[in-house]
């Protein structure tokens, strides 16, 4: 992992990205990989913000059908079947279940739509949509009485986080410089290339850097950055929507997924979750402040669980949320009238002034992370010849995702063959997590006491020194939160003695 800190301005990279969400750790990757010098800075965490705060799909986006964004859900639909083949440990296949009200959207739209869904992207791998009697169906189970009608229809499940650290593993891996906690905070054209200070977040050291060309992939931010840091006009900016979720003790039983249709015409999900839970949102709530770390509002929580509500045979109060969490989507403002209807498509803007080209991503959504970054490097490649090479991420496996031959099953029970002192439930957890790297984990260790004390839920010393060394884990909450979702399994007392461990090893 190359961390390695510089202000040795004689170095010029070819490319500086600002952002390390999954549109900047994509680029990052792609552009090493096509033999690109490039230095990423983010100002907090991997996936601090918005990468870390989606509902986890690998999807086309269903709804976006009735925009009319049927270029965008066939490319998030292509997407969707690449993602799944390349990183098939932290992503898989999930079946929805859309109870159908008559009140709402008519049964012959659905239809319509599903049809649309399931043949928009060629060559589809997944079980295609059909309709279903929810009255004798295992998945109306859960269902109150009322409704017997309903779809099935296939999307994909995506560990959201960990999708952004392994693509800044993949870049680091390929020459990429990684700088987590180090800030942006003034660059300017000199003499044909940028010129950058960037400061460390940690220590408060400063430093210069310089570049042929910038990425400014900010999410949340980019306008800002554009504004402040960089001093330059821009017309197009972003529209910032809040959304929110709630994780509950299980409510059904069963790996199906459902799709609610509310009143006010949003949908809401409600996913199995880290085994024991469920996981519901999201909401669509126009943020106006300034961006950064947001919260669950009591009437999200009231509305999440009304939405469910209204068709769960068990009823969900705000008071069984074991969890929340919330994040900014920064869409490309279209001027569009509500949160709900405002496009998830991406713009790219490039300014190439004074022959020192920048890159602004406006928009975007987690499951065309990798079609972008695609864009973007071919959007710079007539001013950088640097990033001009052949596009390649199409079928490379993300670290960990070569599972070989027979799928996730088989690639476990290899594991479980090599390593057969793991309790099921561990070895299970550290394939899903990690794919193949969890080798790297046991190491040589021939008893679980080899792998260092467990801090709790199966988290030993020797994860989270796998995590630090290898993942830019630097916090408490990077471990428990981002890199896994152990925080949910986890006693305060075992949260608070891997805090404790955590900070003596950073230092």
């Amino acid at each position: 992992m190359n961390t390695a800190a510089s202000g040795d301005t004689s170095t010029v990279y070819d490319l500086l990205i600002v952002g390390g969400g999954v549109n900047g750790t994509g680029i990052a990757r792609d552009a090493a990989g096509r033999g690109a010098s490039v230095l990423l800075v983010e100002q907090d965490d991997l996936a601090s913000y918005t990468s870390s705060s989606s509902t986890k799909l690998i999807h086309g986006g269903l709804r976006y059908l009735e925009y009319y964004e049927f270029r965008l859900v066939r490319e998030a639909l292509i997407e969707r079947d690449r993602l799944l083949a390349i990183a098939p440990h932290i992503m898989w296949p999930l079946r929805f279940v859309l109870p159908h009200t008559p009140e709402q959207r008519p049964a012959w739209m659905i239809r319509l739509g599903l049809f649309l869904y399931d043949h928009l992207a060629p060559n589809m791998k997944l079980p295609k949509s059909r309709g279903i009697d929810l009255r004798t169906h295992s998945a109306g189970k859960p269902l109150q009485d009322r409704y017997d009608k309903g779809f099935v229809y296939s999307d994909g499940w995506v560990q959201d986080s960990r999708l952004v650290v392994l693509n800044a593993m993949d870049a680091s891996q390929r020459g990429a410089e990684i700088r987590t906690r180090t800030r942006l905070t003034a660059a300017r054209r000199v003499n044909g290339v940028w010129e950058a200070q960037i400061e460390d977040m940690v220590s408060g050291g400063t430093s210069t850097v310089r570049a042929k060309g910038v990425v400014n992939a900010a999410g949340p931010w980019v306008a800002k950055l554009l504004a402040n840091q960089l001093d330059l006009p821009n017309s197009k900016s972003v529209r910032l929507v809040k959304g929110s979720h709630i994780v509950v003790p299980q409510i059904f039983d069963g790996p199906q997924c459902y799709i609610f249709q509310n009143p006010d015409k949003r949908i809401v999900f409600a996913i199995p979750y880290e085994q024991k839970f469920t996981l519901i949102g999201t909401t669509d709530v126009t943020w106006k402040e300034e961006p950064g770390l947001v919260e669950i509002s009591p009437e999200e929580v009231k509305y999440l669980c009304e939405s469910v509500n209204r068709y769960f045979n068990k009823e969900v109060k705000p008071s069984d949320a074991v969890w929340s969490y919330a994040g900014l989507r920064p869409l490309y403002d279209d001027a569009a009238a509500n949160a709900s209807a405002v496009t998830r498509d991406y713009v790219l803007d490039l300014d190439n002034t004074d022959g020192a080209p920048l890159l602004s991503i406006f928009g975007g959504k987690i499951t065309t992370f990798r079609k972008l970054a695609e864009h973007a490097l071919e959007k710079l490649a007539p001013v950088l010849p640097a990033v001009a090479g052949h596009s390649w991420t199409a079928d490379a496996a993300l670290p960990g995702g070569d599972l070989g031959s027979g799928g996730f099953e088989a690639a476990l029970n290899r594991f479980r063959a090599t390593a057969p002192f793991l309790p099921l439930q561990l070895a299970w957890r550290l394939m899903r997590m990690y794919g193949t790297r969890a080798y790297d984990i046991v190491g040589n260790a021939k008893e679980l006491a080899d792998l260092g004390e467990d801090l709790g839920a199966g988290m030993t010393t020797a994860e989270v020194d796998y995590l630090i060394e290898n993942e830019w884990a630097r916090a408490p909450e990077d471990v428990l939160w981002r890199r896994s979702k152990i925080g949910l399994h986890m006693t305060q007392a075992e949260r608070d003695r891997l805090a404790e461990y955590v900070h003596k090893k950073v230092g």
